[in-house]
């Protein structure tokens, strides 16, 4: 193995590694809002969200 074959396999290893890091970082900053939607989707079909509104006395659609 000569020094430019080594050499361009650890420049492409440190590309790999930061390209692996940048997106494991894209998707946990995308994780807080899911998990939270899907709290909201849970609750709505557990019935939580007659509390904000929209109750069974009040005459709704």
């Amino acid at each position: 193995m000569t020094w430019d074959r080594m050499t361009l396999a650890l420049l492409a290893s440190f590309g790999l590694v930061t390209l692996l890091l940048m997106q494991i970082g894209e998707v946990l900053s995308k994780l807080p809002p899911i998990i939270r939607a899907w709290r909201r989707v849970r609750d709505e079909l557990s019935g939580g969200g007659r509390s904000e509104g929209r109750g069974e006395g009040e005459g709704g659609p």
